[in-house]
């Protein structure tokens, strides 16, 4: 079992994981073993709430398809179990990323003493530069 918050968690059945050769440098490491991991999870044929099903639809990942399948490939690490790991990691933080909703911003008002003193500062700013001017010959 995936926990993902007190309430939601997804079954190991229903995560498909593979086993693949890692990419780039390695020695004979990369060659020989299966290191990599690829993970596929169908998050729409899954066992999660509705609401979680809409908002990964709605998420801007590249790595949730239209869909709503999740690839993740995990090759990081050079034992299989720890890249296993870190994919279910990974997929455990934006499934959470997804159901989580911003607090509504609550609009304010400035307070109207800090709009007079804004006001107050800027006369007394305009005052200032009115004194550096040349003084005016009236003949």
């Amino acid at each position: 079992m995936l926990k993902i918050s007190g309430k939601v968690s997804i079954p190991e059945r229903e995560i498909e994981i593979q086993a693949i050769r890692a990419q780039g440098a390695g020695g004979q490491n990369v060659n020989k073993l299966a290191t990599a991991v690829h993970l596929r999870f169908d998050s729409q044929a899954s066992s999660l709430p509705r609401y979680y099903k809409q908002r990964l639809l709605k998420l801007n990942d590249r790595r949730i398809n239209r869909e709503g399948i999740i690839v993740i490939k995990a090759q990081q690490y050079r034992s299989q179990e720890k890249n296993r790991q870190a994919a279910l990691s990974r997929l455990q933080n934006l499934i959470k990323k997804a159901g989580y909703t911003p607090r509504a911003r609550k609009r304010t008002r400035p307070p109207i003493t800090s709009k007079v003193r804004r006001l107050d500062d800027k006369k007394q700013r305009g005052r200032l530069k009115q004194l550096r001017n040349k003084p005016s010959h009236d003949d």
